[in-house]
């Protein structure tokens, strides 16, 4: 997230994120556009679906 630290992340996507790095999951729904920029464990892109 230091490359991201300009970029404001709220507590929904926040969570999700946590959510997915404790459960090691990579697909996410969510309808945020900008979902694309956090990294998983940040590394890897998460699939954002829709």
């Amino acid at each position: 997230m230091q490359q991201y630290h300009d970029a404001p992340m709220d507590l929904a996507d926040a969570s999700l994120v946590a959510a997915a790095e404790q459960l090691r999951l990579r697909r996410i729904f969510s309808l945020d556009r900008h979902f694309h920029a956090y990294r998983i464990d940040g590394k890897d892109s998460f699939d954002v679906n829709p």
